[in-house]
């Protein structure tokens, strides 16, 4: 208390404090004083009050207790009344138990009473319920069935609920009752054979599917109650619940797998197209089913059932398992297309699922895949597999068909333009556009595998192409006599390089969006190399068949047979002519390269003829009745070659003019100018050697030693550069071993 007073006084005094803080508050000290005085008094007023309102309220809650000990002391007094009056009765209970029996007995009979004339009625409905269920009556069979039940499991309740151990009784319920099982087990399996046929029964007779519907809605309905009623009781009814909502998802279940696993009807042995046969026999019922589940079934069902959401469900498991079962077989290669034809691409599409009578209930973007990623994986590298043996063996045959139409003795067919050309390229291609085009239906990924597999494939068979060709060339010339189309079928092989190469390209331009899949775009430069070289050695063995002919002829040119009038380049450009009409076959760029190497190769050995020195001319005469002769041929030739070249838009002749050019310095009459005419000469074929110009020189007979040593000499010290554009002529002239020194001697 004396802290409580000093605390307050402590307070005050710093109250007072602040509110004298100024000289002129003094003035508002008796103010102060008044409005501290109220204050105060209203402290007070309502301490008092608080302090009368907590002894109210402990005043009241003493008689409180008071009343409630008196009452507790009232009951005490009555239990112990009661504990009396029961120890009392306990001997008179025990003589009543007579009186108990009586009840449940009377209970008992009077439930029997009140179900006397169903229970006298039961073989009767019985006979009715069976009746009904045979004729297809199957509302009323039900009301029936339903009666029955209602019967068996009242007695059965009531039963239950006045001795449920009474077992005996039970039994004798149940068996009474006992054909009202069979009754419903026989109902089921009716209602059962109508959801089977449901998507025939639809559109025959939707009232019967509907009535269906209807019996298993109310047996779902009782099953609900009856488990209600087991929570608060305990007891169920025998066959209760019986689920039959369930049963009928499962019956429509196995039914669709059935169904689909039905569609099958050929089998590998008996038809080649026997997965694609049942893929379609598949997919037309699948989407007759559903669109009959659309328009019909849906209004037969109540719409919580979600009856085609759940077919389309069951479509889809069964068809997924189904498909995985074909996959797990053994399948060839244009099965595993048929097969992922149909599952990646077919089924979504609008011959099926996304078929516009199915929309909008059926989203394709929203089916999970028939196949795992991993199966189709599988699949695919099992195609490829097979695929490549497949080419390889196809691409072998083909070329084993296309060596035995070499051996012919008929000319090869000629395509639209007249160029000669055998069936392998169209072959090879249009097995390569057919496993494209069914690698494109698939999915571009494997288009572009195929399409990377059959150029690679392609390489190879190129580079067994080449081997064939260059046997049937050796084979050939073992004995030029066989076989009789050797020219023409070479020409064929040729053409067909050519038409290799577009092929390529077109293959390439149209399965290959963009060349930047990696052994694609760099297969191109190899195969066109390889292929111009078989072109090139067919071009170089046709040559050498001409060349062959020739050999005699050529033999002739500059000796003394020639100088005194052969008509070896007669026969030489009439042979010529003769060939390069087979070779007029030949497709572009060849013949145009075939013609130039033909023009060359004359050239060269003419001016072989002459570096061989086959003859020496003795006076000018000859010279000059020799050099003009070589200018005639070298006009002839000029004009066969020209003429064989017609259209090419070159100058075919203009290798003749060496001839020309070697014939002026034989024909030079002034020994004098001989240097100046070599010095020319050699400017203009810079390839010319010593011993070609000691052979030229041996040629004209006339040159003095002296002469033919300055010239040499003076002709080394001045050597000159060749153009790019200049082919070489001279280089692949050899002179016999004839060295310069001895044409000196």
């Amino acid at each position: 208390m004396k802290e409580t007073d000093c605390e307050a006084v402590a307070t005050a005094v710093q109250r007072v404090a602040g509110m004298l803080q100024r000289p002129d508050q003094l003035d508002k000290v008796e103010q102060y004083r008044r409005r501290e005085a109220r204050k105060k008094a209203s402290v007070e007023a309502r301490l008092k009050a608080a302090i009368q309102s907590q002894l109210d309220g402990v005043r009241t809650g003493l008689s409180q207790l008071h009343s409630a000990l008196k009452d507790v002391g009232d009951i005490q007094r009555s239990l112990a009344g009661v504990s009396k009056d029961w120890r009392r009765s306990i001997n008179t209970v025990e003589s009543l138990r007579d009186v108990k029996d009586a009840v449940v007995q009377h209970s008992q009979l009077a439930a029997a009473v009140e179900n006397l004339k169903n229970i006298f009625s039961v073989p009767e409905i019985v006979r009715e319920t069976q009746d009904l269920t045979e004729q297809g009556a199957l509302l009323q069979a039900h009301r029936k069935l339903m009666d029955l039940e209602c019967s068996r499991d009242g007695l059965m309740y009531e039963q239950y609920r006045m001795d449920s151990g009474n077992t005996r009784d039970m039994t004798l319920i149940h068996g009474y009752f006992g054909s009202t099982q069979g009754l419903s087990d026989e109902l089921a399996k009716q209602l059962w054979m109508v959801l089977q046929r449901s998507l025939v029964t639809v559109r025959r007779d939707p009232t019967l599917l509907v009535s269906v519907v209807r019996i298993i809605e109310r047996e779902e309905k009782i099953d609900r109650r009856i488990l209600d009623r087991k929570k608060q009781t305990g007891f169920v009814p025998p066959g209760r619940p019986k689920h039959w909502k369930e049963k009928m998802f499962a019956i429509l279940e196995r039914t669709v797998t059935t169904r689909i696993e039905g569609t099958q009807a050929d089998t590998r042995e008996s038809d080649k197209m026997w997965l694609v046969r049942h893929l379609e026999i598949i997919r037309k019922y699948v989407l007759d089913d559903l669109i009959i589940a659309k328009n019909l079934m849906v209004q037969c069902f109540p719409p919580h059932y979600e009856i085609f959401k759940n077919l389309l469900n069951m479509y889809h498991q069964a068809l997924s398992t189904r498909m995985q079962d074909l996959a797990s077989e053994d399948l060839e290669a244009n099965e595993i297309v048929s097969l992922l034809t149909w599952v990646l691409n077919t089924y979504t599409s609008v011959e099926m699922m996304g078929n516009v009578e199915l929309a909008p209930e059926v989203d394709v973007g929203t089916l999970e895949p028939l196949l795992s990623p991993h199966v189709v994986s599988e699949l695919l590298d099992t195609y490829m597999s097979t695929l490549t043996s497949n080419i390889i063996a196809w691409l072998r045959k083909a070329l084993e068909t296309d060596k035995k139409d070499w051996a012919k003795e008929t000319e090869p067919e000629a395509d639209q333009d007249g160029y000669y050309q055998t069936t392998l390229p169209a072959i090879v291609f249009q097995m390569f556009e057919q496993n494209l085009q069914v690698a494109a239906q698939i999915s571009e990924d494997l288009k572009t595998k195929v399409l990377v597999l059959c150029l690679q494939q392609m390489n190879s068979f190129l580079n067994r192409y080449k081997e064939e060709a260059q046997l049937y060339r050796e084979e050939h010339l073992r004995d030029r006599q066989r076989p009789h189309c050797y020219v023409q079928y070479m020409v064929a092989i040729v053409n067909n390089c050519q038409t290799f190469k577009e092929s390529i390209v077109s293959l390439k331009r149209k399965y290959l969006k963009n060349e930047v899949e990696e052994g694609v775009s760099l297969s191109q430069p190899h195969m066109d190399g390889v292929l111009d070289a078989i072109a090139k050695e067919g071009c170089s063995g046709l040559l050498e068949e001409v060349f062959l002919d020739l050999e005699q002829h050529l033999n002739e040119l500059m000796t003394k047979k020639w100088l005194l009038g052969s008509n070896a380049v007669d026969i030489i450009c009439v042979t010529v002519e003769d060939y390069f009409n087979d070779f007029a076959k030949i497709k572009k760029p060849y013949k145009k390269r075939m013609t130039a190497e033909a023009h060359r190769r004359v050239v060269v050995e003419y001016l072989r003829a002459v570096m061989q020195k086959r003859i020496s001319f003795r006076s000018p005469e000859e010279r000059k009745e020799g050099a003009e002769k070589m200018v005639r041929e070298a006009e002839q030739l000029r004009f066969l070659f020209r003429k064989l070249a017609s259209g090419s838009g070159e100058d075919a002749g203009s290798h003749c003019d060496t001839i020309a050019a070697v014939a002026e310095v034989i024909k030079l009459t002034d020994p004098s100018l001989l240097y100046l005419e070599v010095s020319t000469l050699v400017s203009k074929y810079p390839d010319i050697r010593e011993d070609h110009i000691g052979a030229l020189l041996a040629v004209r007979g006339d040159a003095s030693r002296d002469m033919k040593q300055t010239i040499i000499e003076t002709l080394e010290q001045g050597a000159t550069q060749a153009s790019p554009s200049y082919v070489p002529l001279f280089r692949d002239i050899t002179v016999p071993s004839l060295n310069v020194a001895k044409l000196l001697k």
